[in-house]
């Protein structure tokens, strides 16, 4: 296994430890979603996860997405954003650009007609700036579609916008009204 595999293998570990299930290391998150590097490090060895400081630092450095990020002095250690966990990342709210893009799966379209953009198993509905993005989120599901969402009326109906630390738009849910699906879909 190279050394890409492992950091690989390791972050999808992170990610579920720092999003979702912290207990699959043995370790507790804050209010805010921060967990102590040491125990995080100590709870990957006795989960069979071995991992030394240099390479959580690594992983951190070059995930593709920057889902993950040190407080300061490098001691604490969360996830940007994508909890199903009730944590509050203290994010604050933002202006987005007008438009945003919601990446999914053509198969979820008529739950979305009926429902809206819900945030599933997490706390809130991820958007993007970059269409590109959201079609790269949907591929993962099945075969993508970006839905267009008019952020701009959102925001003149009182909806509410954070920025997470990696650039991914939040939000408690896009009621359909506010939903465009591009031409062809």
């Amino acid at each position: 296994m190279t050394q890409r595999d492992r950091d690989a293998a390791l972050g999808r570990f992170l990610s579920l430890v720092l999003r979702h299930d912290p207990s699959a290391a043995g370790i507790r998150l804050d209010a805010n979603g921060w967990a102590d590097v040491r125990e995080l490090l100590a709870g990957c060895a006795r989960a069979g996860k071995a991992i030394d400081f240099e390479a959580l630092a690594r992983i951190v450095r070059e995930n593709d997405k920057q889902r993950y990020g040190f407080n300061e002095d490098r001691t604490k250690i969360r996830a940007n954003q994508g909890h199903s966990v009730g944590v509050d990342v203290e994010l604050p709210e933002a202006v987005p650009p007008d438009k945003l893009y919601h990446g999914t799966a053509t198969r979820f379209l008529d739950g979305i007609r009926a429902q809206g953009i819900r945030p599933g198993a997490r706390r809130h509905v991820h958007l993007s700036a970059d269409r590109a993005a959201a079609v790269e989120v949907g591929r993962r599901h099945g075969r993508p579609l970006a839905l267009h969402v008019d952020a701009a009326a959102m925001r003149l109906d009182g909806r509410r916008f954070y920025l997470s630390a990696n650039g991914v738009w939040l939000c408690d849910e896009v009621p359909w009204r506010y939903v465009t699906v591009p031409e062809g879909e």
